[in-house]
């Protein structure tokens, strides 16, 4: 295994538990195996461990570009993530209220009702 490779699943065991990262990589399929390395290397390995900017500031920008993009699934999965980097919901919150005038109105709901999965997910904000 590559250094960036290791560094990667360490960010991923970090953002999203020991169990979801190592299940994403050794459940891939043989067709999904050389997108889930790339990513891993790529991604988590080399950009999530530059120093330019920490872990927190890059779940802020990576849901920021997630909900511009109407991105649901990937929404859920960065924003326990974030909460692991320290994000809080209140912070969230404000982010997706925030995308509603930068992205619209359906881009922040679908963030909405990702990130009230998430939270009920992890029992940090149960929706009403």
């Amino acid at each position: 295994m590559s250094d960036l490779f290791e560094k990667g699943m360490q960010v991923r065991r970090d953002m999203f538990g020991p169990e979801l990262a190592e299940l994403a990589v050794a459940n891939a399929s043989d067709f999904a195996k050389p997108f889930h390395d790339i990513m891993t290397r790529y991604c988590f390995g080399e950009t999530w461990n530059r120093e330019g900017m920490g872990r927190r500031d890059r779940s802020l920008a990576t849901l920021s570009m997630l909900i511009a993009m109407g991105k649901e699934v990937e929404i859920k999965m960065h924003v326990k993530g974030g909460i692991a980097n320290g994000l809080t919901v209140d912070e969230i919150r404000e982010l997706v209220l925030h995308a509603m005038i930068y992205c619209g109105v359906p881009a922040s709901f679908t963030a909405l009702r990702a990130a009230e999965a998430a939270l009920a997910e992890l029992e940090v904000a149960k929706p009403a």
